[in-house]
Protein backbone atom coordinates (compact mmCIF):
# COMPACT_ATOMS: atom_id res chain seq x y z
CA UNK A 1 0.00 0.00 0.00
CA UNK A 2 1.77 3.48 -0.66
CA UNK A 3 -0.12 6.94 -1.38
CA UNK A 4 0.77 10.38 -1.07
CA UNK A 5 -1.16 13.01 1.19
CA UNK A 6 -1.74 16.37 -0.96
CA UNK A 7 -2.55 19.84 -0.69
CA UNK A 8 -1.91 20.12 3.21
CA UNK A 9 -0.28 22.50 5.29
CA UNK A 10 2.45 19.84 7.21
CA UNK A 11 3.47 20.65 10.91
CA UNK A 12 6.79 18.37 10.97
CA UNK A 13 8.22 18.58 14.28
CA UNK A 14 11.24 20.81 12.17
CA UNK A 15 8.89 23.30 10.21
CA UNK A 16 5.89 24.35 8.47
CA UNK A 17 5.84 22.88 4.90
CA UNK A 18 3.55 24.08 1.83
CA UNK A 19 3.42 22.88 -1.34
CA UNK A 20 4.66 19.47 -0.04
CA UNK A 21 3.41 15.97 0.11
CA UNK A 22 4.02 12.97 2.55
CA UNK A 23 4.51 9.55 0.66
CA UNK A 24 3.15 6.72 2.83
CA UNK A 25 4.14 3.29 2.38
CA UNK A 26 2.69 0.52 4.45
CA UNK A 27 2.89 1.44 8.31
CA UNK A 28 5.86 3.62 7.51
CA UNK A 29 6.46 7.79 6.22
CA UNK A 30 8.55 6.39 3.44
CA UNK A 31 9.84 10.51 2.19
CA UNK A 32 8.68 14.18 1.92
CA UNK A 33 8.56 15.07 -1.39
CA UNK A 34 7.75 18.49 -3.10
CA UNK A 35 4.50 17.63 -4.83
CA UNK A 36 5.56 18.34 -8.54
CA UNK A 37 8.44 15.45 -8.02
CA UNK A 38 5.46 12.99 -6.77
CA UNK A 39 5.82 9.95 -9.56
CA UNK A 40 2.88 9.64 -11.67
CA UNK A 41 0.03 7.46 -11.34
CA UNK A 42 0.97 7.42 -7.36
CA UNK A 43 -2.90 7.18 -4.85
CA UNK A 44 -3.40 10.83 -3.80
CA UNK A 45 -5.39 11.51 -0.86
CA UNK A 46 -6.26 15.34 -1.29
CA UNK A 47 -6.14 17.15 2.22
CA UNK A 48 -7.69 20.05 0.65
CA UNK A 49 -5.62 23.00 2.81
CA UNK A 50 -5.87 21.55 6.04
CA UNK A 51 -3.22 20.62 8.92
CA UNK A 52 -1.48 17.58 8.56
CA UNK A 53 0.40 16.90 12.12
CA UNK A 54 1.72 13.25 13.96
CA UNK A 55 -1.06 12.33 15.92
CA UNK A 56 -1.47 13.23 18.91
CA UNK A 57 0.51 10.90 22.23
CA UNK A 58 -1.65 11.60 25.23
CA UNK A 59 0.18 10.73 28.34
CA UNK A 60 -2.56 10.37 30.93
CA UNK A 61 -5.50 9.17 29.95
CA UNK A 62 -8.21 7.37 32.37
CA UNK A 63 -10.77 6.95 29.99
CA UNK A 64 -13.21 8.45 27.24
CA UNK A 65 -16.01 7.63 25.00
CA UNK A 66 -18.53 6.66 27.90
CA UNK A 67 -15.86 4.23 29.78
CA UNK A 68 -13.06 3.99 31.83
CA UNK A 69 -10.03 1.68 32.26
CA UNK A 70 -10.52 1.61 36.36
CA UNK A 71 -14.06 0.59 35.70
CA UNK A 72 -13.68 -2.22 33.51
CA UNK A 73 -10.31 -3.16 33.15
CA UNK A 74 -10.40 -4.86 29.61
CA UNK A 75 -8.42 -5.09 26.04
CA UNK A 76 -12.47 -4.17 24.87
CA UNK A 77 -12.28 -0.66 27.50
CA UNK A 78 -8.85 0.30 25.56
CA UNK A 79 -10.54 -0.45 22.09
CA UNK A 80 -13.35 1.86 22.65
CA UNK A 81 -10.74 4.45 24.32
CA UNK A 82 -8.45 4.01 20.96
CA UNK A 83 -11.44 4.59 18.79
CA UNK A 84 -13.04 7.67 20.63
CA UNK A 85 -9.59 8.97 21.09
CA UNK A 86 -8.90 9.41 17.00
CA UNK A 87 -11.94 11.19 16.37
CA UNK A 88 -10.16 13.95 18.08
CA UNK A 89 -6.74 13.67 16.90
CA UNK A 90 -5.03 10.95 19.48
CA UNK A 91 -3.40 8.32 17.65
CA UNK A 92 -1.25 7.01 20.82
CA UNK A 93 -1.47 7.12 24.58
CA UNK A 94 -1.09 5.55 27.83
CA UNK A 95 -4.13 3.87 29.48
CA UNK A 96 -4.29 5.26 33.12
CA UNK A 97 -4.32 2.74 35.88
CA UNK A 98 -5.21 4.94 39.00
CA UNK A 99 -4.98 3.95 42.60
CA UNK A 100 -6.23 0.34 43.36
CA UNK A 101 -5.31 -2.87 45.31
CA UNK A 102 -2.48 -5.42 44.07
CA UNK A 103 -4.99 -7.93 42.08
CA UNK A 104 -6.08 -4.66 40.45
CA UNK A 105 -2.58 -3.66 39.08
CA UNK A 106 -1.18 -6.78 38.53
CA UNK A 107 -5.09 -7.70 36.19
CA UNK A 108 -4.10 -3.90 34.75
CA UNK A 109 -0.77 -5.24 33.17
CA UNK A 110 -1.88 -8.65 32.07
CA UNK A 111 -4.92 -6.77 29.78
CA UNK A 112 -2.37 -4.18 28.74
CA UNK A 113 0.28 -7.25 27.33
CA UNK A 114 -2.58 -8.95 25.75
CA UNK A 115 -3.55 -5.36 24.05
CA UNK A 116 0.13 -4.83 23.18
CA UNK A 117 0.15 -8.33 21.14
CA UNK A 118 -3.04 -7.22 19.22
CA UNK A 119 -2.33 -3.76 18.83
CA UNK A 120 0.72 -1.52 18.34
CA UNK A 121 1.23 1.88 17.93
CA UNK A 122 -1.65 2.43 19.63
CA UNK A 123 -1.90 2.44 23.67
CA UNK A 124 1.42 2.56 24.67
CA UNK A 125 1.88 0.83 27.95
CA UNK A 126 0.26 1.70 31.19
CA UNK A 127 0.38 4.53 33.31
CA UNK A 128 -0.13 3.52 36.80
CA UNK A 129 -1.07 6.67 38.64
CA UNK A 130 -0.35 4.99 42.51
CA UNK A 131 -1.33 3.81 44.55
CA UNK A 132 2.18 4.78 46.00
CA UNK A 133 1.25 8.24 46.69
CA UNK A 134 0.30 11.09 49.58
CA UNK A 135 -3.60 11.37 51.32
CA UNK A 136 -3.08 14.93 51.51
CA UNK A 137 -2.83 15.14 47.92
CA UNK A 138 -5.13 12.20 47.05
CA UNK A 139 -7.71 13.89 44.70
CA UNK A 140 -10.42 11.56 43.75
CA UNK A 141 -7.81 8.51 44.37
CA UNK A 142 -9.01 6.03 47.63
CA UNK A 143 -7.05 6.58 50.66
CA UNK A 144 -7.65 3.22 51.83
CA UNK A 145 -5.54 1.97 49.27
CA UNK A 146 -2.86 4.71 49.20
CA UNK A 147 0.27 2.56 50.56
CA UNK A 148 4.13 1.75 50.76
CA UNK A 149 5.01 -0.36 47.92
CA UNK A 150 5.71 -4.46 49.37
CA UNK A 151 8.97 -5.97 48.13
CA UNK A 152 6.77 -8.70 46.01
CA UNK A 153 5.26 -5.50 44.02
CA UNK A 154 8.14 -4.01 43.08
CA UNK A 155 9.64 -7.05 41.80
CA UNK A 156 6.81 -7.56 40.02
CA UNK A 157 6.76 -3.91 38.21
CA UNK A 158 10.22 -4.27 37.00
CA UNK A 159 9.66 -7.51 35.78
CA UNK A 160 6.35 -6.12 33.80
CA UNK A 161 8.60 -2.78 32.49
CA UNK A 162 7.70 -4.22 29.00
CA UNK A 163 4.18 -3.27 29.45
CA UNK A 164 4.55 -0.11 32.07
CA UNK A 165 5.93 2.72 30.69
CA UNK A 166 4.92 5.25 33.75
CA UNK A 167 4.35 5.07 37.10
CA UNK A 168 3.28 8.29 39.18
CA UNK A 169 4.28 8.75 43.17
CA UNK A 170 4.65 10.59 45.68
CA UNK A 171 8.63 11.23 46.57
CA UNK A 172 7.25 11.70 50.35
CA UNK A 173 6.37 8.12 50.02
CA UNK A 174 8.67 5.12 50.94
CA UNK A 175 8.44 3.84 47.85
CA UNK A 176 10.67 6.46 46.59
CA UNK A 177 13.75 4.83 47.13
CA UNK A 178 13.09 2.62 44.01
CA UNK A 179 12.83 5.29 42.03
CA UNK A 180 16.05 3.94 40.56
CA UNK A 181 15.20 0.35 40.29
CA UNK A 182 12.36 1.20 38.19
CA UNK A 183 14.36 3.51 36.11
CA UNK A 184 16.91 1.03 35.46
CA UNK A 185 14.21 -1.52 33.96
CA UNK A 186 13.01 0.81 31.91
CA UNK A 187 10.05 2.64 33.38
CA UNK A 188 9.58 6.54 33.92
CA UNK A 189 9.22 7.54 37.01
CA UNK A 190 6.74 11.00 37.33
CA UNK A 191 6.27 12.46 40.81
CA UNK A 192 2.62 13.73 41.35
CA UNK A 193 0.07 13.70 44.00
CA UNK A 194 2.29 14.82 46.31
CA UNK A 195 2.67 17.41 49.10
CA UNK A 196 6.33 17.30 50.05
CA UNK A 197 8.72 19.92 49.81
CA UNK A 198 11.08 21.26 47.19
CA UNK A 199 14.01 19.52 48.73
CA UNK A 200 12.60 15.91 48.66
CA UNK A 201 11.08 16.48 45.58
CA UNK A 202 14.11 17.61 44.14
CA UNK A 203 15.63 14.22 45.67
CA UNK A 204 13.33 12.21 43.71
CA UNK A 205 14.70 14.13 40.47
CA UNK A 206 18.05 13.04 41.71
CA UNK A 207 17.22 9.30 41.81
CA UNK A 208 15.60 8.79 38.44
CA UNK A 209 12.33 10.91 38.41
CA UNK A 210 12.18 12.73 34.86
CA UNK A 211 8.24 13.10 34.67
CA UNK A 212 5.92 14.62 36.52
CA UNK A 213 2.05 14.25 36.92
CA UNK A 214 -0.61 17.70 35.88
CA UNK A 215 1.63 20.18 36.91
CA UNK A 216 -0.02 22.00 39.84
CA UNK A 217 -2.36 19.61 40.44
CA UNK A 218 -2.01 17.36 43.43
CA UNK A 219 1.23 19.13 44.01
CA UNK A 220 2.49 21.11 47.00
CA UNK A 221 2.24 25.06 45.29
CA UNK A 222 4.75 27.76 45.26
CA UNK A 223 2.90 29.36 48.06
CA UNK A 224 5.21 31.97 49.17
CA UNK A 225 8.52 33.64 48.21
CA UNK A 226 9.74 31.34 51.17
CA UNK A 227 7.79 28.11 49.71
CA UNK A 228 8.61 26.29 46.62
CA UNK A 229 6.74 22.93 46.73
CA UNK A 230 6.81 20.59 44.15
CA UNK A 231 5.42 22.96 41.54
CA UNK A 232 8.52 24.84 43.09
CA UNK A 233 10.85 21.61 42.28
CA UNK A 234 8.90 20.68 38.66
CA UNK A 235 9.87 24.68 37.71
CA UNK A 236 13.60 24.14 38.94
CA UNK A 237 14.46 21.02 37.09
CA UNK A 238 15.42 20.01 33.71
CA UNK A 239 12.37 17.10 33.93
CA UNK A 240 9.09 16.43 31.46
CA UNK A 241 5.66 17.84 33.05
CA UNK A 242 2.16 17.13 31.74
CA UNK A 243 -0.25 20.21 32.17
CA UNK A 244 -4.22 19.93 32.11
CA UNK A 245 -4.99 23.19 29.31
CA UNK A 246 -8.94 23.24 30.26
CA UNK A 247 -8.73 26.36 32.03
CA UNK A 248 -10.42 24.47 35.00
CA UNK A 249 -7.47 22.49 36.38
CA UNK A 250 -4.66 25.12 35.59
CA UNK A 251 -5.28 29.13 34.82
CA UNK A 252 -4.95 29.56 31.57
CA UNK A 253 -2.06 32.37 32.62
CA UNK A 254 -0.34 30.47 35.08
CA UNK A 255 -0.08 27.93 31.96
CA UNK A 256 1.67 31.13 30.35
CA UNK A 257 4.49 31.17 33.01
CA UNK A 258 4.71 27.70 32.86
CA UNK A 259 5.59 27.19 28.86
CA UNK A 260 8.43 30.34 29.21
CA UNK A 261 9.85 28.30 31.98
CA UNK A 262 10.01 24.60 30.51
CA UNK A 263 9.95 25.32 27.03
CA UNK A 264 10.04 21.93 25.31
CA UNK A 265 9.99 19.88 28.74
CA UNK A 266 5.93 20.96 29.04
CA UNK A 267 3.59 18.25 27.27
CA UNK A 268 -0.23 18.90 27.10
CA UNK A 269 -2.05 15.92 28.27
CA UNK A 270 -5.84 15.59 28.71
CA UNK A 271 -6.34 13.39 32.01
CA UNK A 272 -9.58 12.41 30.78
CA UNK A 273 -12.40 10.12 32.02
CA UNK A 274 -15.38 8.41 30.53
CA UNK A 275 -17.06 12.02 29.60
CA UNK A 276 -14.61 13.15 26.83
CA UNK A 277 -15.63 12.43 23.37
CA UNK A 278 -19.46 11.30 25.41
CA UNK A 279 -22.40 12.82 25.98
CA UNK A 280 -23.26 11.76 29.49
CA UNK A 281 -23.92 13.43 33.22
CA UNK A 282 -22.33 11.28 35.79
CA UNK A 283 -19.59 8.24 35.46
CA UNK A 284 -18.43 6.06 38.45
CA UNK A 285 -14.64 6.30 39.01
CA UNK A 286 -13.14 4.23 41.58
CA UNK A 287 -16.42 3.83 43.54
CA UNK A 288 -17.26 7.45 43.33
CA UNK A 289 -19.94 9.53 41.14
CA UNK A 290 -18.35 11.85 39.44
CA UNK A 291 -20.95 14.50 37.68
CA UNK A 292 -20.55 16.26 34.24
CA UNK A 293 -21.17 19.62 34.26
CA UNK A 294 -20.15 22.38 31.71
CA UNK A 295 -17.48 20.30 30.76
CA UNK A 296 -16.24 19.69 34.82
CA UNK A 297 -15.97 16.46 36.03
CA UNK A 298 -15.90 16.83 40.14
CA UNK A 299 -17.13 14.63 42.69
CA UNK A 300 -20.23 15.03 45.87
CA UNK A 301 -17.39 17.36 47.88
CA UNK A 302 -16.17 19.30 44.59
CA UNK A 303 -13.31 17.98 44.29
CA UNK A 304 -12.23 17.58 40.63
CA UNK A 305 -12.48 13.93 39.08
CA UNK A 306 -10.43 14.17 35.64
CA UNK A 307 -11.44 16.21 33.23
CA UNK A 308 -13.55 15.53 30.08
CA UNK A 309 -11.23 17.52 27.31
CA UNK A 310 -10.06 16.02 23.79
CA UNK A 311 -5.97 17.07 22.64
CA UNK A 312 -7.97 18.70 20.38
CA UNK A 313 -9.90 21.00 22.34
CA UNK A 314 -6.37 21.25 24.32
CA UNK A 315 -4.93 22.49 21.17
CA UNK A 316 -7.59 25.22 20.45
CA UNK A 317 -7.06 26.04 23.85
CA UNK A 318 -3.40 26.64 24.15
CA UNK A 319 -3.32 28.56 20.91
CA UNK A 320 -6.39 30.93 21.53
CA UNK A 321 -6.24 31.21 25.34
CA UNK A 322 -3.01 30.67 26.29
CA UNK A 323 -1.63 32.19 22.96
CA UNK A 324 1.03 29.09 22.09
CA UNK A 325 1.70 29.85 18.45
CA UNK A 326 0.10 26.15 16.86
CA UNK A 327 3.09 24.65 15.17
CA UNK A 328 4.58 24.92 19.07
CA UNK A 329 1.24 23.76 20.29
CA UNK A 330 1.51 20.70 18.07
CA UNK A 331 4.78 19.81 19.57
CA UNK A 332 3.51 19.81 23.13
CA UNK A 333 1.33 17.40 21.60
CA UNK A 334 3.52 14.84 19.76
CA UNK A 335 6.85 14.94 19.62
CA UNK A 336 7.50 16.57 23.42
CA UNK A 337 5.13 13.39 24.77
CA UNK A 338 7.23 10.90 22.32
CA UNK A 339 10.59 11.96 23.61
CA UNK A 340 9.45 12.06 27.33
CA UNK A 341 8.19 8.38 27.38
CA UNK A 342 11.10 7.54 24.43
CA UNK A 343 9.29 6.85 21.55
CA UNK A 344 10.80 9.48 19.14
CA UNK A 345 12.76 6.91 16.97
CA UNK A 346 9.13 6.09 15.84
CA UNK A 347 6.41 8.12 16.76
CA UNK A 348 5.85 12.14 17.53
CA UNK A 349 6.81 13.52 13.78
CA UNK A 350 6.33 13.30 10.13
CA UNK A 351 9.96 12.28 8.83
CA UNK A 352 10.75 9.71 7.02
CA UNK A 353 11.27 6.16 8.50
CA UNK A 354 8.51 7.27 11.10
CA UNK A 355 5.67 5.01 11.98
CA UNK A 356 2.58 6.97 9.59
CA UNK A 357 0.19 7.79 13.06
CA UNK A 358 -1.18 11.17 11.51
CA UNK A 359 -3.86 13.58 11.94
CA UNK A 360 -5.62 16.21 9.70
CA UNK A 361 -7.84 18.78 11.26
CA UNK A 362 -9.66 22.22 9.95
CA UNK A 363 -8.97 25.65 11.00
CA UNK A 364 -12.19 25.50 12.83
CA UNK A 365 -9.87 22.83 15.34
CA UNK A 366 -12.11 19.89 13.92
CA UNK A 367 -10.29 16.75 13.45
CA UNK A 368 -11.46 15.29 9.60
CA UNK A 369 -9.22 12.46 9.45
CA UNK A 370 -6.11 9.76 10.77
CA UNK A 371 -4.29 6.74 10.06
CA UNK A 372 -2.73 4.80 12.25
CA UNK A 373 0.24 2.56 11.24
CA UNK A 374 -0.56 4.30 7.56
CA UNK A 375 -4.25 2.60 7.37
CA UNK A 376 -6.06 6.16 6.31
CA UNK A 377 -9.94 7.41 7.25
CA UNK A 378 -12.12 10.37 7.00
CA UNK A 379 -14.11 11.46 9.96
CA UNK A 380 -15.41 14.50 7.96
CA UNK A 381 -14.77 15.38 4.31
Amino acid sequence: MRYALVNGVIYTAQAVLYGHAVIVEDEKILSIVPQENLPEGMQQIDLKGNNLTAGFIDLQLNGCGGVMFNGDTSVKTLEIMQQTNLRSGTTSYLPTFITADDEGIKQAVSVMGEYLKKHKNQALGLHLEGPYLSVEKKGVHQAEYIRAISPEMKDFLCQNAAVITKITLAPENPTAKYIGDFVQSGIVVSIGHSNTTYDVAKQAIAKGATFATHLHNAMSPISSGREMGVVGAVLDSDIYTGIIVDGLHVEFGNIKIDKKVKGDKLCIVTDATAAAGADIESFDFVGKTVYVRDGKCYDANGTLGGSAITMIESVENAVKQVGIPLDETLRMCNYYPAKAIGVDDHLGDIAEGKIANLTVFNNDFDVLGSAVNGQWTWYKN
